[in-house]
């Protein structure tokens, strides 16, 4: 769909309806809305930075009339083009609507509007001894409303889930302009369809979140840190096979291959041996009283062959010393290869093993070297693929490698994308995964949502011929 009103019509349409700190008609000051983290780019027309659900209202119902396309964004963190606006538009900014609605303790919720950092949440949750289990690497930078729109969970996913799991309400704006609410205020309800899981990771493709609902969980009282080193990344996925198989259930549970060792070794003295091919950073949580049983069960589904060493950090220091290891890889990854191919794809954890195999395959037989870490607690892989896009005949072997990485997820009953999204970047992909009668069904429901289809388009669902 491409907009049949021209860029200077819609500037010149849209400063009737909002007031001009509300609204970025200069090409220069637009083109920093055309971009997120993917570095794929488009120039919007205009920007709204939106600071009340009735505003989104009003633009939505404007744009649908016309139709204008809309493409919602966040702090633009999203790695998969989510938020670029490719077929130019208005950029609808939720940075501003960054207001806490309600906090409320005794029932363990928070209602927030869409701007809010992930970290906010985090910080005023935990004066009352609570938290929001999603905590993505970008938690200081992102937004809820962007968390919500690719599910996006992060390392605690392993034991509370994703936002799915931890969202009770939704207040939204669909594609004409309408409001709606779904879900609710407790924890059990079966009223009606589940529109709340339906909208989040739905890319804003469906309706802008204007208002959520976060369900809180108690912190725990205490917190004990492993880290366990092997020789190959093969006797590390084993490992995590065991430790996920007993019955205490990880706070968290993250791996790094040998490649992304290597990579932060130069930046940050780790300490490890020095044959150390891969390791996992485990965390376990309960009462003091219990996390020694809860140690000893990890150490024992761990102690698979090819463990070199286990180290368990004691003081807050050593423990943020060895997490910083973790959550520098991605910026550093961003460094090396500034357009590297990020992708996080998801298999059963007793197919990591497999996925790994998989992938040295595919990086010998390329030639390309892959840089594999991420949430191991759920088979969430981060395979990094490190190109240099100015090298055609590199590009030409990436792509079809990244063809053949998919193929292999799916071969293990895997999925596509666990919580970066599908955005541009995998949409061509999707009919790999998804049968032809799901496909039509969900844009049966695209319909019904987005009728005029300007929300986000060319994003998540492929093209396809309706089905008779």
């Amino acid at each position: 769909m491409s907009s049949p009103v021209s860029s200077s019509a819609i500037a010149s349409e849209l400063r009737k309806l909002f007031t001009k700190s509300q609204l970025l008609t200069h090409p220069a000051a637009c083109n920093a809305y055309g971009y997120d983290n993917s570095r794929m780019h488009a120039q919007p027309a205009a920007v709204l930075l939106a600071e009340q659900s009735d505003e989104i209202s009003t633009l939505l119902h404007w744009c649908y009339q016309r139709r204008v396309p809309v493409t919602c964004r966040g702090r633009g963190t999203g790695t998969t083009g989510g938020s670029v606006p490719l077929l130019g538009g208005v950029v609808l900014s939720l940075e501003r609507m960054q207001r806490i609605i309600d906090f409320d303790p005794a029932n363990r919720t928070m209602t927030v509007e869409p701007g809010v950092i992930n970290s906010a949440v985090q910080s005023l949750a935990a004066t009352a001894g609570l938290f929001w289990p999603p905590d993505p690497t970008s938690r200081d930078a992102c937004t809820i409303g962007g968390n919500l729109a690719c599910n996006a969970a992060g390392a605690r996913a392993v034991k509370y889930g994703t936002p799915r799991e931890n969202t009770l309400g939704l207040r939204a704006v669909d594609g004409r302009g309408r409001s709606l609410r779904c879900g609710c205020y407790t924890t059990k309800g079966v009223v009606g369809y589940d529109l709340t899981r339906l909208l989040i990771g739905s890319e804003g493709t469906l309706a802008v979140i204007t208002e959520a609902t976060l369900k809180l969980h108690p912190l725990a009282a205490a917190r004990r840190t492993l880290r366990l080193s092997y020789d190959t990344i093969h006797s590390a996925a084993t490992a995590v096979t065991r430790i996920m198989g007993q019955p205490i259930i990880p706070y968290t549970l993250e791996m790094m291959d040998k490649r992304a060792i290597a990579m932060v070794r130069d930046r940050y003295p780790l300490g490890l041996p020095a044959n150390t091919g891969a390791l996992l950073l485990v965390e376990v949580e309960g009462s003091v009283e219990s996390l020694d049983a809860a140690v000893a069960a990890v150490i024992t589904a761990g102690s698979v062959s090819g463990l070199l060493e286990q180290l368990e950090p004691h003081t807050q220091a050593e423990i943020d010393r060895l997490w910083q290891t973790r959550k520098v890889l991605s910026p550093t990854l961003r460094q090396i290869a500034p357009k590297k191919i990020n992708e996080d794809v998801v298999v059963p954890i007793t197919a990591i093993p497999d996925l790994i195999e998989g992938l040295a395959q595919i990086e010998a037989t390329y030639h390309l070297p892959i840089v594999n870490f991420g949430h191991a607690g759920n088979g969430n892989i981060h395979v990094n693929l490190l190109i240099d896009s100015d090298d055609v005949a590199q590009m030409q072997r990436a792509e079809v490698a990244l063809s053949e990485i998919f193929t292999l997820v799916l071969s293990l009953k895997g999925t596509l994308s666990g919580e970066h999204g599908v955005g541009r970047s995998k949409r061509d992909y999707i009919s790999r995964e998804l049968d032809p009668v799901s496909l039509d069904l969900m844009w049966a429901i695209k319909n019904q949502f987005d009728p005029a289809h300007i929300l986000n388009p060319e994003k998540s669902l492929p093209y396809q011929t309706p089905l008779n």
